[in-house]
């Protein structure tokens, strides 16, 4: 099973403070909607209560990761990663959504990343593996610098690199 994730990172691969995102971009957002469009996500239960309404996204099959005995409306909830890949398995198409801890769970099933780029480094205390360094991982998307506010940002593309024989 492959899946694709999708982040906003920090110049320093930061990604999160405090369970929430320190800056966020309209157009991120923007982007991230286009990314995930009508596909399943996989989300933990702490970064879905972070979205507005702390309810599941609209317009998207949410699968979502807890340890705690519950049900949440208008999602699919799981309990551990190999149930959380069976529902994925179920979908067309599917993307890891965070926070730091599901990034970190699915990592090995990655084989596409979206990033988004913001170039500053408010504190974090969550953080993203940084692609740039790690070999395994090549940008294969590259889009030009932008500016919201004063904030430059770009949108990348990173895959999995195919094994070396």
């Amino acid at each position: 099973m492959a899946l694709e994730a999708i982040v906003a990172v920090y110049a320093d691969w930061g990604i999160g403070l405090k369970g929430t995102q320190p800056v966020v971009l309209k157009a991120d957002r923007k982007h991230f909607r286009e990314i995930t469009g009508s596909d399943a996500v996989i989300v933990g239960r702490r970064t879905m209560e972070d979205f507005p309404g702390g309810k599941p996204l609209k317009g998207r099959h949410n699968i979502v990761i807890t340890r705690q005995p519950m049900k949440i409306e208008g999602a699919r909830v799981v309990h551990d990663t190999q149930e959380a890949l069976a529902a994925a398995a179920e979908e067309g198409r599917c993307l890891v959504i965070g926070g730091a801890s599901v990034y970190e769970q699915f990592f090995p099933w990655m084989d596409r990343i979206h990033i988004t780029k913001i170039d500053l480094r408010p504190e974090s205390d969550r953080y993203f593996p940084d692609l740039d360094a790690d070999p395994e991982w090549c940008r294969t998307e590259e889009g030009p610098w932008q500016e919201e506010d004063g904030i430059r940002y770009r949108f990348c593309t990173y895959e999995r690199a195919a094994e070396q024989i």
